[in-house]
């Protein structure tokens, strides 16, 4: 729904923001107005009545913040997670395949302050609607990755596919997991204490088939091995495939049976 373009905007508004860090500590603003202009072309935006957030209100590794959005409607064809006060609000933008139906689907966030987050979700009318939760954790842009250099290297890309029973009816539950550093550029080497560079999945598309159930754009906010877990419409394929590119140009792919294909 976001393009790489409107992305790359809102990730320099933010370094923006980020490098007054100092005046906001004086005179903390919202930067949510910058952010619909930004992102959104200052659209106006309708309540909650088709996507929900699920946030916690206190995280309890800044890193790795669970979020989920659901989906109230089929018309929903797009829905965008944006972090307020990260230095790369958007964390990621979804765009849904026309017969997936998805119902939701959580992802793991790195939280770098305080801050409101924002799931606004696009109906096929083009109509924009948001909710909003606020999150107190700090830090989760810088913390240390978990997995050291090397084997985070010698794992890269790889990838893991569960399923699960869903509770909607009509409907089959996934997780797609992908080995991937997701390095921020704020995170400092341990060792020598430099920063290490920026490198991050940037694009994720998911298929039963030859359908699309989604795609994502996103950026830093990612956690380290990203990580979606999602509901969606079974069109009888007897596969699903993940097709993720990164920043500096690979890519990476794998495709599964489905079990009992329907």
């Amino acid at each position: 729904m976001i393009s790489t373009a409107r992305l790359t905007a809102a990730a320099i508004l933010s370094l923006g923001l980020l490098q007054g860090a100092a005046a906001q500590t004086l005179s903390p603003s919202d930067p949510w107005p910058d952010l619909v202009r930004d992102i959104f072309h200052d659209r106006a935006m309708a309540g909650d009545e088709v996507v929900a957030l699920e946030a916690p209100v206190r995280a309890e590794d800044a890193a790795i913040v669970p979020m989920t959005l659901r989906l109230k409607s089929s018309a929903v064809k797009g829905a965008t997670l944006v972090i307020d006060q990260n230095p790369a609000p958007m964390a990621a933008s979804f765009t849904f395949g026309d017969k997936a139906d998805v119902g939701f689907i959580a992802t793991r966030v790195r939280v770098n302050s305080y801050t409101n987050v924002h799931a606004v979700g696009e109906t096929r009318d083009g109509t924009l609607h948001a909710q909003v939760k606020f999150v107190k954790a700090a830090g989760g842009c810088s913390a240390p990755a978990g997995k050291n250099p090397d084997e985070a290297t010698a794992h890269l890309g790889e990838m893991k596919y569960r399923e699960f029973k869903s509770p909607e009816p009509g409907r089959r539950e996934a997780q797609i997991m992908i080995r991937h550093p997701n390095s921020s550029g704020m995170q400092m080497d341990q060792l020598t204490h430099l920063y290490i560079p920026a490198h991050y999945i940037d694009r994720v598309e998911v298929r039963q088939g030859e359908d699309l159930i989604f795609s994502m754009e996103g950026g830093i906010s990612l956690s380290e091995d990203p990580n979606f877990r999602f509901s969606y419409a079974p069109n009888g394929s007897k596969t699903i495939s993940v097709e993720a590119h990164d920043i500096k140009g690979n890519v990476f792919r794998r495709e599964w049976p489905i079990g009992e294909a329907s």
